[in-house]
């Protein structure tokens, strides 16, 4: 039996604010069927203000879409969630749909083939919260880790939480297959963050993905452990695409 081949796909989605300045979800899962990915990391694919629902409802995905969201088992600190009965009752009266996918922001899709292992919600150090997701998955036979992540304006945040995931990664009871990938705020690939990166891991050649309407920025990046080899990555471009986020998302198709 040959070894599988997995296509992963990394989209900051904006809350599904497009280009245009208006928000469809649909648009958002056009893209991702345009892209079919066995594998997707989001960024900002949950609002920040409100109930901190999923930007895309989950009744979307549901009945318009092949994925599924990995379930976190986390939820959004919130202003109210301090007083539960006053949260409950703010919420109803508001008509609040509090029904996150994600972790600050972050979140993993699957498609129905793709088994769950474990899953992880890491905190990460900054001044301002933020978090990286991280998916323990099946292919087939063969097992891969997923770290969904969205990295600080600020270059010194962005190396202290690039160390953080790298030693949460590193201390997890199982060895596999580990992705990184998501928008890494980083414009230069021997730079920064990345330069914490070991010869464990390279980085897909996808190309710039941001701004979508003239990308000129490699931004959004898929990072790949040895153990990975990468057949072929890209940036995928279309007329939704350019519509439905300020950055176009990235893929890359991984053999074991």
């Amino acid at each position: 039996m040959s070894a599988p081949i997995v296509t992963l796909a990394s989209y900051n989605m904006r809350k599904a604010l497009g280009t245009d300045r208006r928000r469809d979800p649909h648009r958002v899962l056009h893209v991702l069927e345009e892209i079919g990915a066995d594998i997707v990391a989001l960024q900002e694919a949950d609002r920040r203000t409100g109930g901190r629902a999923s930007a895309v409802p989950h009744e979307l995905f549901e009945a318009h879409s092949p994925y599924r969201p990995v379930p976190l088992g986390v939820k959004n600190r919130r202003m109210f969630d301090a007083m539960p009965t006053v949260s409950a009752r703010v919420d109803e009266f508001l008509k609040v749909d509090t029904r996150n996918i994600g972790w600050h922001g972050n979140a993993i899709l699957v498609k129905s083939h793709v088994g769950v292992l474990d899953v992880a919600a890491l905190q990460l150090p900054t001044l301002e919260p933020r978090g990286a997701v991280l998916a323990e998955l099946l292919v087939g036979d063969r097992p891969i880790r997923v770290v969904g992540l969205h990295l600080d304006l600020s270059g010194l945040w962005r190396r202290r939480q690039m160390q953080a995931i790298l030693a949460a990664v590193r201390a997890r009871p199982h060895k596999m297959p580990t992705v990184l990938m998501g928008d890494t705020n980083e414009w230069r690939a021997a730079a920064g963050c990345l330069r914490d990166l070991d010869g464990d891991f390279r980085i897909a050649p996808t190309g710039p993905s941001f701004h979508a309407r003239r990308p000129v920025a490699v931004l959004d990046r898929i990072i790949v452990d040895k153990e990975l080899r990468i057949e072929a990555a890209g940036v995928h471009h279309s007329a939704h695409a350019r519509l439905a986020s300020d950055h176009l998302p990235i893929w890359a198709r991984v053999g074991f």
